[in-house]
């Protein structure tokens, strides 16, 4: 009689739960018809700091940078959903439905074109164990902090090791601190930022450039004690203590975006990612990073397994490429399942194709054993490059200074340095910050699965930058313009020699690809072969070890 009392009284609970806990839900659209924005009016949803970004790198407008159409919002907001994120990128919103049922009427309007369940409601804590498991076993520092703090120091202190690493310090001794770069940081909590020591000089000089929520649930992003895990990876990028901790960049300015929803594992944290990367790219943002990783959720079966960690799948790499396509440079960490049997590859969106995924190394440069394993294979190396991500100097919740392990402290660290370089060579795209930072990798030539190119000296990838492999940029005309199956490419060139041309769409992806032989001087080069190329606009980016140059192509229907 107990026992079946005790199966009643739970079956009724669980019926409660089930009728009053909210469900999230992502609704795609089927177009953006009846839109108030457009594209002849960019700043209508790009900041100018944005629309410069673009223009600097020959970037177009497209339908994916035009807002979602408000009248589909405010439909599905009238039937009952509490709307959560839109997102432009993919033409839709994530919702929670207190009322289930209710998914039915948000199915038959006419301009939804698919509905994916992304969390269901609960009132507990995650079934796993806290993703940050391994980064909260962080290591007080018990030396007394200094009583004078002088921002201009270059006294790194016990943080010497971590920017050393990556030859940090002699960047900074030149002036470059990532003085008038954006980082945008997409993580979780950030507990304190306005109050500990660390950020001072962010906080005197306006560094933090503003904050956003995208989850929405619970304490606000500096208040949440147990949710320290973005003000630790800031601490490492913007944070100053001489004599103890100097960041990577602590001269950037940054936006602090929470998209990680610490206590649950659920698909909506991948839109709330999108979300914040679109956000990321409206205020202007030079660099994304982001500590987060993304591949089993407390409902099994929307997880991801390692076939899906193919570059383009998943919703968060999706828009980590998306980015890429902007013009902004975009920093994950690769994961920390490298002791994991059953998981033997990368997370998303450290798994994107255009993303620099970040391994975890100690002082010594030897990869931690923690760190996610990638792959190594023609044309796509995973992750990329490597920094100091184990027993790395933080800013501790106390106000003390900390140690903590993980490739969530590796990645700020390549993001800081990034910002760096971008301020020493501020006229170069995004592709080729990438492609410099790979190649200064320790052994650029011998990449390999574990940590990509290596630990890359950031004074190298500027010298690659500024010497003949990158030096030569000159104008590329192509004709005509728009184009339906044919073009001609026309340009001159110094030296003469092999070159790749790449026709370059707007996920960030290579859409067409030719090996080509250039002359030094005047080339024309002629394009014979565009017929089915997907209607859209394209980079057309011309580039070999002593040329590039690049230019915006509009491909009509045949």
């Amino acid at each position: 009689m107990k026992k079946l009392l005790t199966l009643i009284m739970l079956f009724y609970g669980y019926t409660i739960s089930a009728q009053v806990a909210p469900h999230k839900y992502f609704i795609e659209f089927t177009d953006k018809n009846q839109n108030p924005y457009s594209l002849d009016h960019p700043e209508q949803f790009l900041t100018q700091r944005a629309i410069q970004r673009r223009l600097s790198m020959g970037i177009g407008y497209e339908f994916n940078d035009i807002p979602v159409t408000p009248a589909y919002i405010l439909a599905i907001q009238n039937a009952g959903a509490q709307i959560l994120n839109p997102t432009k990128w993919l033409n839709g919103t994530t919702i929670y439905l207190a009322d289930t049922n209710l998914i039915n009427t948000i199915k038959a309007l006419p301009f939804v074109k698919s509905v994916t369940k992304a969390a269901n409601g609960k009132t507990g804590k995650s079934v796993f164990p806290d993703k940050f498991d391994i980064e909260n076993q962080i290591i007080p520092i018990p030396t007394p902090l200094p009583s004078v703090k002088n921002a201009s120091a270059y006294d790194y202190g016990i943080s010497f090791d971590q920017i050393h690493l990556v030859n940090g310090d002699l960047m900074h001794q030149n002036g470059f601190r990532g003085q008038g770069k954006v980082i945008a940081q997409l993580d979780a909590g950030f507990y304190h930022v306005p109050v500990l020591p660390a950020f001072d000089s962010l906080r005197a000089n306006n560094q933090i450039l503003g904050y956003k929520d995208f989850v929405k649930d619970g304490l606000p992003i500096f208040d949440d004690p147990s949710d320290q895990h973005g003000m630790w990876v800031l601490s490492i990028m913007g944070g100053i203590m001489p004599g103890y901790l100097i960041g990577a960049a602590p001269r950037a300015g940054f936006w602090l975006l929470k998209t990680e929803e610490k206590a649950y594992e659920y698909e909506t944290e991948e839109y709330n990612w999108v979300s914040g990367a679109e956000f990321a790219d409206s205020v202007g943002a030079d660099i994304i990073t982001s500590s987060l990783g993304y591949s089993v959720f407390d409902s099994s079966f929307r997880n991801h397994s390692c076939a899906d960690m193919n570059g383009h799948t998943t919703v968060c790499t999706r828009g980590a490429n998306t980015a890429f396509s902007k013009g902004i440079v975009v920093i994950v960490s690769a994961g920390n399942s490298g002791g994991d049997p059953n998981w033997r590859c990368i997370s998303a969106p450290a798994d994107a194709d255009f993303a620099i995924a970040c391994a975890a190394v100690d002082t010594n440069g030897v990869r931690a054993g923690f760190s996610s394993l990638g792959v190594d294979t023609a044309g796509r190396v995973k992750p990329n490059v490597a920094a100091m991500g184990v027993l790395t100097v933080i800013q501790d919740a106390g106000g003390g200074i900390s140690r903590g392990s993980g490739t969530s402290f590796s990645a700020p660290i390549i993001a800081g340095m990034t910002a760096c370089l971008m301020q020493a060579e501020p006229a170069f795209a995004n592709t080729f910050i990438k492609k410099a930072i790979e190649r200064a990798g320790s052994h650029a030539s011998t990449s390999d699965s574990l940590t990509g190119f290596g630990i890359p000296d950031f004074v190298k990838a500027m010298n690659i930058m500024s010497i003949n492999s990158f030096t030569e940029s000159y104008s590329l005309g192509i004709y005509p313009n728009p184009v339906f199956s044919r073009a001609t490419l026309s340009f001159t060139s110094g030296t003469g020699g092999k070159a790749s041309v790449k026709l370059i769409n707007s996920l960030g992806q290579d859409a067409w690809e030719r090996e080509v032989n250039i002359a030094a001087g005047e080339n024309k080069l002629n394009i014979n072969d565009l017929s089915g190329l997907t209607p859209g606009v394209y980079v057309v980016l011309i580039e070999s070890d002593f040329y590039h140059a690049r230019t915006k192509m509009i491909k009509q229907p045949d």
